[in-house]
């Protein structure tokens, strides 16, 4: 009964923000149901709540990410696709090594952390989650193409990040050395099988539709398919996310078609999807609230914030690295620099960020606890800040 009562609880402060967003452009809706979370956890009811880990990545996780991929413009996926998947394969490893080596050298001068450490505490904080951060950049008068940049790459590193991260947490709780053939074989595996299953769960979707047009069926194939491809890949040890996310991808593919029957069943699947998403959602930030108040409540804030100055560097100089590579790309921007200014404030952590940092709260490893709370207090660093700070930064550089 209690947990049903703290459900009730969250989702009427999920409706109630939601509404007031509905008024006022550029709400920070995210930023404030966290805040919110943080408050909850100093009420009674909800001083014992824990959410594990297992019920984020295995409940909320499949259903956002079916979402959004599903809801992905297929012909700017195609117009950005080469980038989008530069960005969250090559660019995001490089992105973990080079913000582990800044937080390896960072925190020797404070509370020294190991390099496998430290490049566990880079996996847990580069995954971006520009829920917040789309809206706005879509209705600002920038480039079309910088918010679908954004939201393809945010699907994609989602998955590569889990694959990264799970690499390196193996090495840390065995103690082996990291092994750069063996994190590349691993990393193989596991995004390719994850990418294989999303392609044949989204071809089984994207036919399936011709058996049937009662709409109540043809969104519970789509649950079905959207959480059996995340099971069914994470069972054979591959990337239930990627799978998720390509099936979506896949299905976004379909609907190019534009026939009745491919207009009929996405307005079938909008009318559920557009209404878990936002519970899932903001359910989900309210989680993240209550679970990082009991971490936060320790001395070194000034290394988070050192950290999370990093992270923001360390996606800079690798959009930067990997943008001025390519004519192609850095010709699609006229104000190349403002761009980058732009991509790289928006890179903020979130959901996925702290599903990987629950992860490491059931890890054997011992004394992770100061590890844990540098952990929230960056994200939170980062959802505040730059979610905050997104639209006036777009409209200074747009000035400009």
């Amino acid at each position: 009964m209690e947990l049903i009562n703290q459900l009730l609880i969250l989702l009427l402060i999920s409706v109630v923000i939601f509404t007031i967003d509905v008024k006022q452009e550029y709400f920070p809706v995210p930023v404030v149901l966290v805040l919110i979370g943080i408050a909850l956890s100093f009420i009674s009811l909800f001083s014992g709540f824990t959410a594990e880990r297992e019920v984020l990545y295995e409940i909320f996780i499949p259903g956002l990410l079916f979402v959004s991929a599903y809801q992905f413009s297929a012909r700017a996926f195609k117009r950005n696709a080469w980038l989008i998947i530069t960005l969250s394969t090559i660019g995001m490893v490089g992105t973990v090594f080079l913000l582990a080596a800044g937080i390896y050298w960072a925190t020797a001068l404070f509370y020294p952390l190991s390099w496998n450490l430290s490049l566990l505490l880079s996996a847990i904080l580069v995954p971006t989650d520009p829920i917040s951060v789309v809206s706005i950049l879509k209705h600002s008068s920038g480039p079309n193409d910088l918010a679908d940049i954004l939201e393809g790459e945010s699907m994609l590193n989602d998955g590569t990040s889990i694959v990264i991260f799970t690499i390196i947490l193996g090495m840390v709780e065995s103690g082996s050395s990291f092994s750069t053939l063996e994190f590349l074989a691993s990393f193989g595996y596991v995004s390719l099988g994850g990418v294989g299953m999303g392609l044949v769960f989204g071809w089984i979707l994207s036919h399936a539709i011709y058996i049937t047009a009662h709409r109540d069926y043809q969104v519970m194939l789509s649950v079905l398919v959207a959480y059996g491809s995340f099971m069914l890949a994470e069972h054979f040890g591959f990337s239930g996310v990627l799978a998720t996310v390509v099936t979506g991808i896949s299905l976004s593919f379909t609907f190019l078609k534009e026939n009745v029957r491919e207009i009929e069943f996405r307005k079938a699947l909008g009318g559920f999807w557009n209404v878990v998403n936002p519970i899932l959602s903001s359910i989900l930030f309210l989680f993240i609230g209550i679970q990082a108040a009991p971490y936060l409540d320790f001395g070194y804030w000034h290394l988070a914030f050192i950290i999370f100055a990093l992270s923001v560097v360390a996606r800079f100089i690798i959009l930067g690295g990997s943008l001025f590579a390519v004519p192609k790309w850095r010709k699609k921007f006229s104000h190349f620099l403002s761009i980058l200014i732009l991509l790289s404030w928006s890179g903020i952590k979130g959901s996925m960020s702290v599903v990987l940092l629950l992860w490491t709260v059931d890890s054997p490893v011992k004394n992770l606890e100061l590890f844990i709370s540098l952990g929230f207090a960056s994200i939170l660093i980062s959802f505040v800040l730059q979610s905050a700070g997104i639209y006036p930064l777009t409209k200074l550089l747009h000035r400009k």
